[in-house]
């Protein structure tokens, strides 16, 4: 057969059809809308970053507001302590003063007792005097007297009985007094130590009324800690999908500025006569792996290249490191790889999880087909990426790297999100 190498402009492929370019034209998009939807996610970026930083500020508030309220529920526990010490202490003191008022009591029970019997003795000692020869009454001292000499007479008398237990009645007498003193003086202050006891108790639930609100606030401020630190994480995963995205459509400005490439078509004679039939681009049968496992689905093609070479891509590369932001053969992520994946056979996708969640058409999971998108519940919903093959097979990078997995047992069938994107159908 005779060939013949014949060179044509970009622009002159694209007037080949829009079988050779029509998938990837529907996608493109002009350098002045990348670079619109550029500035778009650095607005957003700085947007993020704004609410970042007043989540981070906020957190740093909170912290202060947590120690200071920290600092003040100690002292209100050291209040606590303190106080019940006090109340253990006016208690113990009020048992102690109510004993001692008891024993008062009794020695005051007891000296009147004693007044008494020795009134009684006095009593039967002047009886007695009169009765054993004494020469007047008492009652002559006043109404018998004859003469000033005879009343002196009389009140000696009387005086000599009464001598031999005046000093004693007067000990008595001032005993007596001292006690009910004593006793007074003990009443007065087991008063005052159950007045200082209602005091204590009053103040004692006034501070356990403050533990309890400083406690509720300590609560509140813990929860709205949790809230902004959640929230600051939110915006730290979204402000990376987004740094993601950005260099995605930075790469895609730069690829849409340079120079227009020139295609080299190969055109074959292939009739009988030796003459020029027609002339036809041609595409490779696929022989790789990936044909047992799809089931020999039809092949799809896009105006950018074949969907074959796309999930043929990576098996030259199996086993290749994970590597977290990873986009070429050295190292992948999940959605790095699916991006450079699809990039070998011209097609241009996100290599972001957040971005290809929403990229292409989404189909059921029973319609999937080989080159369709999967998506995997991993650490977050639709966490992880890879390129369906067919006969439950997808080729993705996981934590064991590059690699072929089963979608119909075990840990990627329980984590299939069943969220299913076609880029071409």
């Amino acid at each position: 057969m005779n060939k013949v190498l014949i060179t044509v402009t970009a622009a002159a492929v694209v007037g080949l059809g829009s079988s050779f370019f029509g998938a990837q034209t529907t996608h493109a998009e002009t350098i002045g809308e990348l670079e619109a939807k550029q500035a778009q996610i650095q607005d957003d970026r700085n947007e993020l970053k704004a609410n970042l930083s007043d989540a981070e500020a906020e957190i740093a508030d909170v912290l202060i507001q947590l120690e200071e309220l920290n600092n003040e529920i100690t002292k209100v526990n050291d209040a606590l302590n303190e106080n019940n010490n006090m109340i253990s202490q006016t208690e113990t003191d009020i048992k102690a003063k109510e004993s001692e008022v008891t024993q008062l009591e009794e020695e005051i029970a007891e000296l009147e007792a004693a007044i008494e019997k020795r009134f009684e003795i006095l009593k039967e000692r002047a009886i007695s005097y009169q009765k054993s020869g004494g020469s007047i009454s008492y009652l002559e001292v006043i109404f018998g007297s004859q003469s000033f000499g005879d009343f002196l007479s009389r009140v000696s008398a009387v005086n000599k009985i009464a001598e031999s237990d005046a000093a004693l009645m007067e000990k008595q007498e001032s005993d007596k007094i001292e006690v009910e003193e004593k006793q007074n003086t003990v009443l007065d202050k087991l008063e005052e130590l159950n007045g200082l006891k209602v005091e204590l108790e009053g103040m004692q639930a006034v501070i356990e009324k403050q533990k309890e609100e400083n406690e509720a606030k300590k609560a509140q401020l813990s929860e709205k800690k949790s809230e902004l630190a959640t929230l600051a994480a939110d915006l730290k995963i979204e402000d990376r999908n987004l740094a993601s995205l950005e260099s995605e459509v930075k790469n895609s400005i730069e690829v849409a500025s340079q120079p227009v490439p020139v295609v080299t078509v190969a055109t074959e004679a292939t009739n009988n006569n030796g003459t020029n039939a027609n002339n036809e681009v041609t595409k490779a049968e696929p022989t790789t792996k990936q044909a047992q496992a799809s089931t020999n689905a039809p092949a799809r093609s896009t105006g950018g290249g074949n969907i074959d070479i796309a999930i043929n891509a990576g098996f030259a590369h199996l086993g290749t490191p994970y590597v977290w932001g990873g986009k070429g053969p050295g190292g992948f992520d999940c959605s790095g790889f699916v991006s450079w994946a699809f990039a070998q056979a011209g097609i241009s996708i996100p290599s972001s999880t957040a971005a290809l969640q929403s990229t292409g058409t989404k189909v059921s999971a029973s319609n999937m087909q080989p080159g369709d998108i999967v998506f995997f519940n991993t650490y977050k919903k639709n966490g992880h990426v890879g390129i369906y093959l067919g006969g439950g097979k997808f080729i993705g990078s996981q934590d064991s790297g590059l690699g072929v997995a089963d979608m119909t047992s075990g840990y990627w069938k329980d984590h299939f999100s069943g969220h299913v994107r076609s880029v071409v159908r």
